[in-house]
């Protein structure tokens, strides 16, 4: 069920008080270009930990230690990309804060509807706590 137009008023004023006052956790409810920046990451990373797979063997094959070793290094250093990239935040885009939500669709009604009470419930929390 679509909302209505005061009920999307009002979201999006939420929304924009929410970045005004915490755009760091703004941010982080997004998830959609979260999710974006993660996915892309974690994937640069594997296919440098296949690169460095193939060095490393390409090393033991030619009997090349120091290929090997960079082989290996660069499959480190992917891994630990890729495992720490599921922690970062995605990159500010020069600071901008949105505040056009009309246009978005949404992804999954029941997804849709349990990541909207979370946000409504989070943020009676944080308006109870200030009343306080």
């Amino acid at each position: 069920m679509p909302l209505s137009d005061h009920e999307q008023r009002m979201l999006e004023q939420m929304e924009r008080a929410l970045y005004a006052e915490d755009p760091k956790f703004a941010t982080t409810l997004e998830g959609n270009e979260l999710a974006k920046y993660t996915r892309k990451r974690v994937y640069q990373a594997s296919a440098g930990f296949l690169a460095g797979i193939g060095l490393l063997m390409g090393g033991m094959v030619a009997q090349f230690i120091a290929l090997s070793v960079v082989g290996f290094l660069v499959m480190l250093g992917c891994a630990v990309v890729a495992v720490t990239g599921w922690r970062r935040p995605a990159p500010q885009s020069g600071g901008q804060q949105r505040s056009d939500t009309g246009g978005r669709q949404p992804r999954a009604g029941k997804q849709r509807r349990s990541m909207m009470n979370r946000i409504e419930q989070r943020w009676q929390r944080r308006r109870d706590a200030r009343d306080d």
